[in-house]
């Protein structure tokens, strides 16, 4: 078998093992898993293109889960050792810990992030990348995380969210924030678009 296919057949039973894995937790705990899979690749690699690889501050994911997100920012050229994941779930946290081991991952609500981020982050990030449901949640808990996320960013650093809805999940309208939006992804399923917050 040549080399290509046999990394090919690697990956796929990974993905697979992902997508049990996404699917027993949401069965389990479906207000605390956003999502019934994981992130496709063009939709995480979208995500991963609005953070500067060249900065030198700490990269924040929010809800990492398996990964999917985390390895396109890797892909894309930010350093491991960078990378500060904010997941919730217990089981997500011991594989991030496995598949990650110079990440640092913080078992840890998102929601409330400075608690969560309190004695972990040493300098303003140069990015939050989000993969929470927020459409899920009331406005006033969207507003509040984005309020946090940037009181943990360096000025005009962007907070990435993407979201399945056809309206943002953070008005566009936010004083002081200006708003940028990526085509709609339509071979993600869902469909998905990824929208970028930075604070004037």
């Amino acid at each position: 078998m040549p080399l290509q296919s046999s990394a090919r057949a690697l990956k796929k039973p990974l993905r697979l093992d992902d997508e049990v894995r996404f699917l027993r937790s949401w069965i389990e705990k479906p207000l605390h898993v956003g999502a019934v899979m994981p992130s496709g690749k063009l939709l995480a690699r979208t995500m991963a293109q609005y953070v500067d690889a060249h900065s030198e501050g700490p990269v924040v994911e929010l809800g990492p889960g398996t990964g999917a997100i985390t390895s396109a920012l890797i892909d894309h050229g930010i350093d491991q050792k960078r990378l500060v994941l904010v997941e919730y779930n217990p089981s997500f946290c011991s594989l991030l810990r496995d598949r990650y081991p110079q990440a640092t991952v913080v078992q840890g609500d998102a929601y409330a992030l400075r608690d969560s981020l309190g004695e972990v982050l040493k300098q303003p990030a140069s990015a939050v990348v989000s993969g929470l449901p927020l459409v899920t949640k009331p406005m006033m808990i969207r507003l509040k995380l984005i309020r946090d996320a940037f009181a943990a960013l360096s000025p005009g650093a962007p907070f990435v969210q993407f979201t399945y809805s056809v309206v943002p999940p953070i008005p566009k309208s936010l004083p002081g924030v200006s708003t940028e939006a990526s085509e709609r992804i339509w071979m993600n399923l869902p469909p998905a678009r990824v929208w970028v917050y930075r604070k004037r």
